[in-house]
């Protein structure tokens, strides 16, 4: 026995007795960790040590769209570590090579090659180190409530969380305002961008500029930005903006892709191909799968150049299963038409929630990414973040795993459940979430 472990009364729940010894081992990296402890987790729901169903609202973190433990995932990973799992990084396996042309078959031109990585900070810090090595510049222009992951180059440009007492970072950061049309970062609109804010925050950059430019990295719906949307006509005149500018355009679409929001993409609706497409999160089902996309000619002028973006799992062959099969997935149960369909419901039964509470200010998203924002009032649309948490308390304890995102004040809850999820699932979430806000409203003083 340890020593340092003293005993826990016998009444404690396993779930407290686990948290108990991460209170001891464990380093806090992101706050507090959750008061459960998950056992195993299968479609939909998760089922902690003690033995209670919860409802997975988040997708895991945001990576599990296909559901937990899906049967032709299980079956991939299964193959794959009967044939190879990791190899010397410049040995490619058949995986590698079906998932680059499957996926690459599924883009728009020109779009045609393709790096696989492990996360989603790897993948948009391969994007901007090939950005920074074709243009010859530095300078990286990001949204003023983006999130892009915790490497290097990926955090500098991450303004949602943890920028604070960490040091500088990387020179030739900009920032522009994020066009969240119910709360104007300008005090300019009131529930429709009419893109002056656009305008105004690259005036901004442009007289900040010391002219190194490289690229702008933008999710095309900015999720722990507060589910804040691009619309189509915005993301077409950034897309101009940057051509006028010698700027390369990063899409990361971490959690956008393969058919979140009702489409594969979601830079398709707006007619926009950027010069770098990210993926993570919705790719790997569960597993560490991202890539970075590209056109031939930008990899042609990297590779001349000597572009070098070593890691120790670039082009794994078990994550480039796995993908395979996602897409597989994606594919034959038309995830992306049901995300559309389920998204639609959805977003249906949080809007009726606003016709009961004062406090649901704002439901907004596409397909199965979706926010709901609690405010104190809708006229002064001040953030409601003690609400948010005591409804986010009372979820998990009535059975619903909810996540509320880092910015907008912490009143947004983050709703992406898995797209497999069904419509009677999705009204046993509906129904917790409503019970959560009338139980935290009368308990609040």
């Amino acid at each position: 026995m340890n020593p340092r472990a003293p005993s826990a009364p016998p009444f404690m729940s396993q779930s407290a007795l686990t948290h108990e010894a991460a209170a001891r081992h464990l380093i806090r990296y992101g706050g507090e960790f959750a008061p459960v402890t998950i056992a195993r987790a299968t479609g939909c729901w998760l089922y902690d040590t003690d033995g209670r169903a919860i409802l997975d609202f988040t997708s895991g973190q945001m990576c599990a769209t296909l559901g937990h433990s899906h049967p032709r995932v299980l079956e991939a990973i299964g193959q794959a570590s009967r044939e190879a799992i990791h190899l010397y990084s410049t040995m490619l396996s058949p995986p590698v090579l079906q998932l680059a042309e499957r996926l690459i078959g599924m883009l728009p031109a020109p779009l045609a090659k393709v790096m696989f990585l492990s996360t989603g900070s790897e993948a948009n810090e391969a994007a901007l180190r090939m950005a920074k090595l074709s243009t010859g510049g530095f300078e990286v222009i990001g949204f003023d409530r983006s999130w892009h992951g915790m490497t290097a180059g990926s955090s500098a440009s991450t303004y949602s969380g943890g920028r604070r007492g960490y040091g500088p970072a990387m020179p030739g950061t900009l920032a522009l305002p994020t066009p969240n049309a119910y709360r104007c970062p300008i005090r300019h609109c009131r529930d429709a961008c009419d893109r002056t804010c656009l305008e105004v925050g690259f005036e901004m950059v442009d007289r900040q500029s010391v002219g190194a430019p490289a690229a702008v990295i933008a999710e095309p719906i900015l999720s722990s930005g507060g589910i804040i949307e691009l619309a189509p006509e915005y993301l077409r005149r950034l897309k101009e903006m940057c051509e006028e500018r010698g700027l390369l355009l990063i899409l990361d679409e971490s959690q956008t892709a393969l058919g979140r929001v009702g489409s594969l993409f979601a830079f398709e609706r707006s007619n926009v191909v950027p010069d770098f497409l990210t993926l993570s999160k919705t790719f790997g089902a569960g597993l560490p799968l991202s890539a970075t996309v590209t056109t031939a000619a930008l990899e042609a002028t990297c590779h001349e150049r000597g572009f070098l973006q070593y890691t120790s799992h670039v082009s794994d062959p078990l994550p480039a299963a796995v993908g395979l099969a996602v897409l597989e997935v994606v594919s034959r149960e038309r995830l992306a038409e049901r995300a559309s369909e389920s998204g639609a419901y959805l977003k249906h039964g949080l809007q009726a929630l606003g016709q009961r509470f004062e406090a649901v200010g704002d439901v907004r998203g596409q397909g199965l990414l979706l926010g709901l924002e609690l405010v104190h009032d809708r006229e002064h649309r001040e953030p409601w973040p003690e609400l948010a948490q005591a409804v986010a308390r009372r979820c998990l304890k009535l059975g619903l795993s909810t996540s509320l995102v880092r910015a907008g004040h912490g009143s947004v809850f983050r709703i992406a459940p898995p797209l497999t999820i069904t419509r009677e699932e999705l009204d046993t979430g509906l129904s917790i979430l409503e019970r959560a806000l009338a139980d935290s409203l009368d308990a609040l003083p």
